[in-house]
């Protein structure tokens, strides 16, 4: 071996062992850096504003973040290429390829630094200004070493496009203005990806400068240094000749603006409900939204001169059960007259505005059809006395009439009978919490609104008839998907609710067909509390639900105020700007499978004509569900030849008896006829030679006739229900008070038109009822259990 052959080995053995040393020192850096990355990880958590976007994505509402910075997180589609190429060229040309840090910058940096003994230029990537933004540190050479380590740190753990979004979402604009779309935003008014060339060359060279190129007031000198950054471009070849000639030519129009506010109450409630999201998209339509913003701030101008200060709108889609305009007060900022107090979430009382939901309750009962007879007279409900709103009686009613017309004692008398438990068990299902609380202390009263309920649950509901019967939750951010509606109405009693609320006289329709005719179709229903404190007024179509309420936050109420003249006006002019010559179309009928039929009934009560019904008319009804009765609207009374006399089954004699047919009305009704001075028909008085009737009195009074229950009747009662029995009488004009004994014992003293109940026991039953005048009458009737 010779001597260079010895050397030649003797190198290679160097160069094997120095890199082999380079591999371990390159392996023991690799971990020792993931050691540190491990221990210290960097933290790129910043407290962003919160921003509220309507459904296709333009900001409604923008809120500080919770270090009070306007800190807008943009996301990565709104980094246009255009921007992206500006911002790259302008901070770091080599973003893409190094590792972090530029070396060749660094050094390149490090050498004019130490030929001019001072800091003439940087090396800072647009990574290691992230880093610096995320971590402010004093300028020194240990700052610098962790920028580097934090640098490498988020090009381990980041791509390129997420650092870049992290930069331009740090940024700062001088004041408490940071990220590129907080500073598109409060200074142009458009989001990032609608800058012109200009604008976004404008925003890029702030961050060097914030407080000496302050937009809005050294716009001179901004413009200046925009115009020579757009000369480098040009240079550069970076963009189209004619687009930097036009950007150079654009005037600068920046100013400081107010970030966007629109629906405030419903911006609170998304974040509230959505904490540390920066970006919450909200179902609202931007345009519906604005209409119903300033539709109601016209309104609200009009009504102050009453003394009424707020109102509160929800509007929904009733396909998607979408909220698309929500406005929650007539002024947020009016804190005299609780503006930032959320109408659509506040408990009020909704006057008469349930009806509809019972009404299609008792149609799902069979209690009544459309052209069922109620009875709107002065009742006793056991010590409760509603009255009308007009304080007027109309005698018997149809039932559509009576929810046309918003009648109130017809609904407390089928409250009664459908009973207060359903009512409540189905508001409970369809999600009204005050309800649901107040459950055990609700009664007759809350169909006229003696209970607590939101517009925002009232507008679900009606939107709930909208959808064939079908209450389902409101969505709010498009992303939520909604649980199944839950039926609270079959199809068909929906239909006939809505067949109902059409047929009410619209405030709004002109004389003049043609000015009419695109108007659209409505279904609706007001309410009015007790004393005048909230003012409601619901409307639908196909297309939309409309929820108005009016009135005082601080409860006090006004004379002026109801729902008919005060909510329903600007019901009707949101839809009539929303939906002006709609082509949505209306309601149907339920389909083939519908159980929605229609029958002829006696127009006299609505139920099946009887013998006496010479003139039926058509009725809606459902198959198998609704009650099927015999009219008898009038009765068979043997009376003698001249009509003086009336006899019964006891008195009736061999020959000389003629039939005849006398109204057949209800005690109440007869009495609210005679108190009108309405003529009614009634059979004679009772042949007084009648040995049964007259036996106690000497046959000088007739006595009181028992109408409600049958001689010798059987009834059956399940035990397990709280069923009760009716006791009514007919008795003379001049009787003031009747006396009701069962079994001999007194049970109840009461007017003669009052309806009294009891609950029977099983067995023989003996019932007397007796007058101020002496005369009384007995039956007998047999309970038997079910």
């Amino acid at each position: 071996m010779t001597v260079g052959s010895i050397f030649r080995n003797v190198g290679g053995i160097a160069k094997r062992l120095w890199r082999y040393r380079l591999v371990k020192t390159f392996i023991a850096a690799i971990l020792i850096f993931l050691g540190l990355d491990f221990s210290f990880p960097i933290d790129t958590a910043v407290p962003y504003s919160t921003l509220i976007t309507a459904r296709d994505g333009s900001i409604l509402h923008a809120f500080l973040s919770r270090d009070d910075k306007w800190r807008m997180y943009a996301e990565l589609d709104e980094i246009t290429p255009t921007l992206r190429d500006a911002i790259l060229f302008k901070e770091d040309k080599y973003f893409w390829y190094h590792p972090g840090f530029n070396p060749v910058s660094m050094l390149r940096a490090a050498g004019r630094n130490l030929l001019t003994g001072r800091r003439t230029s940087g090396a800072s990537t647009i990574t290691m200004q992230t880093v610096r933004l995320l971590e402010p540190r004093e300028r020194t050479y240990l700052s610098k070493f962790i920028e580097l380590f934090r640098a490498l740190q988020l090009e381990l753990h980041f791509s390129k496009e997420q650092i870049l979004q992290l930069y331009l979402n740090l940024v700062p604009y001088g004041g408490n203005i940071e990220g590129l779309k907080s500073a598109s935003l409060l200074y142009f008014g458009k989001t990032p990806a609608l800058l012109s060339l200009a604008e976004l060359t404008t925003l890029t060279i702030i961050p060097n400068r914030p407080s000496s190129l302050r937009l809005g007031v050294h716009n001179a000198l901004v413009v200046q240094e925009r115009n020579r950054w757009l000369n480098r471009f040009r240079a550069g070849h970076l963009f189209d000749e004619m687009a930097i000639a036009d950007a150079i030519n654009e005037p600068l129009t920046a100013y400081r603006r107010e970030a966007p506010q629109r629906a405030p109450h419903l911006a609170r409630r998304l974040r509230l409900d959505n904490p540390n999201t920066p970006i919450v998209r909200s179902s609202l339509s931007p345009s519906v939204q604005a209409t119903t913003e300033r539709l109601m701030q016209q309104y609200a101008n009009r009504i102050r001169a009453y003394d009424i200060h707020n109102a509160a709108v929800l509007i929904v889609d009733n396909l998607s059960r979408e909220v698309i305009a929500y406005v929650g007060s007539a002024d947020f900022t009016n804190t005299f007259d609780g503006g930032q107090v959320d109408g659509i979430q506040a408990v009020r009382s909704p006057g008469s505005a349930l009806k509809p939901i019972l009404y299609g309750l008792a149609f799902d009962a069979g209690v009544i059809t459309p052209k069922t007879k109620l009875a709107d007279v002065p009742t006793n409900f056991s010590g409760y006395q509603p009255d009308n709103y007009d304080r007027r009686f109309n005698g018997p009613v149809t039932a559509e009439f009576a929810l046309a017309n918003s009648l109130n004692i017809p609904a407390v008398a089928l409250l009664k009978e459908i009973g207060t438990p359903t009512l409540v068990s189905t508001l409970r299902k369809a999600g009204f919490s005050t309800v649901k609380r107040q459950a055990k202390e609700l009664g007759l009263s809350m169909i006229l609104g003696g209970c607590g309920v939101t517009l925002e649950e009232m507008t679900k509901l009606y939107s709930g008839l909208a959808n064939g019967g079908t209450v389902g939750e409101l969505v709010f951010t498009p992303e939520t998907t909604p649980p199944d509606g839950v039926p609270l109405l079959s199809p068909e009693a929906a239909y006939l609710v809505t067949h109902t609320l059409t047929q009410i006289t619209r405030p709004d329709l002109p004389n003049n067909f043609d000015n009419s005719y695109h108007l659209p179709r409505i279904a609706w229903k007001t309410g009015t509390s007790y004393g005048r404190r909230d003012a409601w007024s619901i409307g639908y179509n196909k297309r939309y639900t409309i929820g108005v309420w009016v009135g005082n936050f601080s409860g006090v109420g006004v004379a002026e105020l109801s729902g008919a003249n005060t909510a329903t006006p600007l019901l009707f002019q949101l839809f009539n700007v929303l939906d002006y010559n709609s082509a949505s179309g209306w309601f149907r009928a339920p389909g083939a499978n519908s159980k929605l039929t229609t029958r002829l009934i006696c127009p006299e009560t609505g139920d099946v004509p009887g013998e006496f019904c010479p003139n039926p008319v058509t009725d809606y009804s459902i198959m198998g569900v609704s009650r099927y009765r015999r009219c008898q609207h009038k009765k068979a009374v043997f009376t003698n030849s001249a009509g003086t006399i009336s006899y019964c089954a006891y008195c009736l004699p061999d020959t000389g008896a003629v039939r005849r047919a006398y109204p057949n009305a209800a005690p109440e009704v007869i009495a609210f006829y005679q108190s009108h001075h309405i003529p009614i028909q009634t059979p004679p008085p009772h042949n007084p030679a009648c040995e049964r009737v007259f036996e106690r009195t000497g046959g000088n009074h007739a006595g009181p006739r028992i109408t409600s229950l049958n001689e010798d009747s059987e009834y059956f009662i399940n035990p397990k229900q709280a069923a009760e029995l009716e006791l009514s009488c007919q008795t003379s004009a001049d009787v003031k008070t009747v006396f009701w004994y069962l079994n001999d014992r007194l049970y109840r003293r009461a007017k003669p038109t009052e309806a009294v109940f009891f609950k029977p026991r099983p067995g023989v039953l003996k019932i007397s009822c007796a007058d101020d005048k002496g005369g009384s009458n007995d039956i007998r009737i047999l309970i038997r259990p079910e």
